[in-house]
């Protein structure tokens, strides 16, 4: 039987913990403080299902060829972990975008008959399946002559709105400093590249305003979504969502990105600080997630499509929103991997019709509620 391995017990991780550790009978949980993987698997009592202090070469020593080996560490740590993975003959899952340079082993590990998945969490991940349905519904629908709009758009924030419109589970340094990298996407049938915090624009869904910006670079996935090579692309945008009001709560932190000095890494790890004092998430306070992505198309400027996908989470404590959406959908695809049913090789989250549905009926039993709006 494989045994499954589970590498970091932060806050995106013990929904989906708990929920494999119900449903297996061969999980070991390792993290940095014992006590946190012991925590998460409180809820059971199984021979097998155990919780050790994190080492990299005491895992290693206890694989054995087929197991599966999830990296929820930082994303610096994913391509260590693959190759470890790989030297050992076990399958890796992770929720953080996909590597180039795991993307690189892809030839070995089909070679060795192994999956390994990334990108299946929330954004990247929930967001996957829904532009793969909305997608492959406007597929049959289309001729040579089809404009196409595809906007998606995911955030996290406090359910109940702080004066900064924004809080932290962890340190900030890292939301602040990915406003500065580059975003590039596609508007008006042009490729342009901005930085984040210079392209904030309203954007409201179900008739709430909010406020979004584009990030990493989205054109990849305009084929790893399969569109038709005839498709004409007006607008591809993969970005982020905040609460309405954000820009103007965060103008001095922009302000200390547009008039960089060299003492930037210092200016914004004292920020980081203070932030994190005065903007915390308290303990089981609730926060939200807010997904949309919709798809529309025109033919001669007539409307022939417009659907969307949709949901809006809620949580707190060891429950949050982000938590639930992010491990839930990982744990899925663990399940999936022990049944086989994904095929070898270095890949994203899955396509096919038939895996999407289950990842659905995995989130719908755990109260997670997915909207389609087809107008």
């Amino acid at each position: 039987m494989k045994h499954v391995h589970w590498i970091g017990t932060g806050l995106s991780s013990i929904p989906g913990i708990r929920r494999l550790a119900n449903n297996l009978e061969n999980l070991t949980v390792w993290n940095r403080t014992l006590e946190k993987a012991e925590n998460s698997i409180n809820h059971v009592n199984k021979n097998n299902v155990k919780a050790k202090k994190f080492d990299i070469d005491l895992i290693f020593k206890e694989v054995n060829p087929g197991d599966i080996v999830i990296s929820q560490l930082p994303a610096t740590r994913h391509l260590e972990i693959a190759k470890l993975c790989l030297e050992h003959n076990c399958h890796f899952a992770s929720t953080s975008y996909l590597n180039p340079q795991i993307l690189s082993l892809d030839k070995d590990v089909k070679k060795q008959n192994l999956v390994f998945i990334n990108e299946i969490g929330l954004d990247p991940g929930i967001d996957h399946f829904f532009s793969h349905l909305l997608v492959q519904d406007l597929k049959g629908l289309t001729s040579s002559n089809t404009e196409v709009i595809y906007e998606s758009y995911c955030g996290g924030f406090p359910a109940v709105p702080n004066d900064f419109r924004y809080k932290f589970s962890w340190s900030p340094a890292g939301v602040i400093k990915a406003l500065n990298n580059d975003a590039k996407f596609i508007t008006n049938g042009e490729t342009k590249t901005v930085t984040p915090y210079k392209s904030i624009s309203s954007y409201a869904i179900n008739r709430e305003n909010f406020e979004a910006y584009p990030n990493r670079d989205s054109t990849p996935y305009i084929s790893e979504y399969k569109f038709d090579q005839n498709w004409k692309v007006k607008e591809f945008v993969r970005g982020t969502l905040r609460l309405d009001g954000w820009k103007t709560a965060w103008k001095d932190i922009f302000s200390m990105l547009e008039n960089q000095t060299e003492t930037i890494e210092d200016d914004i790890n004292k920020k980081s600080e203070k932030l994190l004092i005065d903007n915390r998430y308290q303990p089981e306070e609730e926060d939200r997630v807010v997904l949309s992505v919709k798809l529309k198309a025109f033919e001669n400027n007539n409307e022939i499509f417009n659907s969307s996908y949709f949901l809006d989470e809620k949580g707190s404590g060891e429950n949050t929103a982000m938590g639930k959406l992010v491990s839930i959908t990982l744990s899925a695809a663990i399940d999936l991997m022990l049944e086989e049913k994904i095929k070898p090789g270095v890949k994203t989250a899955p396509h096919d019709h038939e895996n999407i549905k289950y990842f659905f009926k995995i989130l719908k039993e755990n109260n997670i509620n997915i909207q389609q709006n087809n107008d």
